[in-house]
C-alpha cells in the first residue's frame, strides 16, 4: 500500500494538495487538463521534487518532515515522453547499465520483441522501438512503482496500440504498481483499473474507468467531446464540422445554435434514439 498526503505550491496560482492510497499491483491512470499538476505528482513520487507532507510505501518512509529519500533509493522506474537512451550504447547495453542481470535483460527483450535489435544503437531505431527500450530499461530494476508520463503520446495510433499491450503484459507479469499520466481515453480504459482526474492541483474524480470516463446520462446512448472546426450553411440547414478524436463528424444544428456556437469551442455531441452499426 502507498499512502500519500502531500502539499506543494507549484506556482502562485496553483497548489498541489493530494491525499490518497494506492494498492499494491494497481494500475492507476491520471488524467486532466494541462497544468493540473499531474507530472509534478509523478516527479514528487520519484524524488525529483520535494513537498510538504508524507509518502509511505509499505513500511518505508519516502518523504516526511525529516526525510526525503533519494530517487535512486526509491525502487522506481520512470518512463518519460522522451526516450532518454544512451546514444553510444546498444539496446542491450542500455538495459544492462541499470543492473547486470543478464537473465532479466533477455526476458525483457523477448517480451517486448527487441531480441533481434539488442545490438543496435538508439539512432537506428524507430520511435516505437526506442520507447520499448525505455520501458524495458525502467523494468530492469524490478521497481515497486512504475511511473509513465504520457510515454506513447508521440507515437502513431497503430504503434500506440502495440505498446499499450506490451505495457499491460509487463505490468501483469511483474505485478508492478503502475501510475500513468495520459489524455487518451481509450488508452486509459484499456490499461487502467482505476482513474483519477486532476483539476487545479486536486483530485476531482476517482473511480473505475467506466464510472469516470463514460459521459452519457439519462437516456443518452452516445456522448463524445469534440472541437468545432467550422460551421457551414448547406441549402436551408446549418452543419457543424466537429473533430472527435482522430475523426471528423458533420452535425446538423439549428439556426439559433449556429449563431451561438463558435469555431474552436469544445462541445459535447450526444444522441438518444440511435441504433449503432459496427463494421470492420
Amino acid at each position: 500500500m502507498i499512502d500519500i498526503d502531500i502539499k506543494k505550491e507549484i506556482n502562485p496560482n496553483l497548489t498541489l494538495e493530494l491525499k490518497l492510497q494506492i494498492k499494491e499491483g494497481e494500475f492507476l491512470a491520471i488524467t486532466g487538463k494541462s497544468g493540473a499538476g499531474k507530472t509534478t505528482f509523478l516527479r514528487l513520487l520519484a524524488g525529483l521534487e520535494r513537498a510538504k507532507g508524507k509518502i509511505r510505501v509499505g513500511s518505508d518512509i519516502w518523504l516526511d518532515n525529516s526525510t526525503c529519500r533519494a530517487p535512486q533509493k526509491r525502487e522506481i522506474g520512470f518512463v518519460f515522453q522522451e526516450y532518454a537512451l544512451f546514444s553510444n550504447m546498444s539496446v542491450k547495453q542500455n538495459l544492462l547499465y541499470v543492473t547486470k542481470d543478464i537473465k532479466l535483460c533477455q526476458e525483457l527483450l523477448e517480451l517486448s520483441g527487441l531480441e533481434h535489435l539488442q545490438d543496435r544503437l538508439p539512432h537506428t531505431l524507430s520511435g516505437g522501438q526506442k520507447q520499448r527500450v525505455s520501458l524495458c530499461r525502467a523494468m530492469m530494476k524490478r521497481p515497486k512503482l512504475l511511473l509513465l508520463d504520457e510515454p506513447l503520446s508521440a507515437l502513431d495510433a497503430e504503434m500506440r496500440q502495440k505498446l499499450q499491450q506490451e505495457i499491460l503484459t509487463l505490468h501483469k507479469k511483474f505485478g508492478t504498481t503502475t501510475l500513468m499520466v495520459s489524455h487518451d481515453v481509450s488508452e486509459i480504459y484499456k490499461l487502467a483499473n482505476r482513474v483519477m482526474v486532476f483539476q487545479n492541483g486536486k483530485i476531482i474524480k476517482d473511480g473505475t474507468p467506466k464510472s469516470v470516463l463514460l459521459k452519457t446520462s439519462g437516456s443518452q446512448k452516445f456522448s463524445f467531446e469534440g472541437e468545432i472546426l467550422d460551421i457551414q450553411k448547406v441549402d436551408v440547414i446549418f452543419v457543424a464540422i466537429v473533430s472527435i478524436g482522430q475523426q471528423l463528424a458533420e452535425i446538423v444544428i439549428s439556426q439559433e445554435e449556429a449563431k451561438n456556437l463558435k469555431i474552436g469551442s469544445t462541445v459535447r455531441v450526444s444522441t438518444k434514439a440511435f441504433a449503432p452499426i459496427i463494421s470492420i
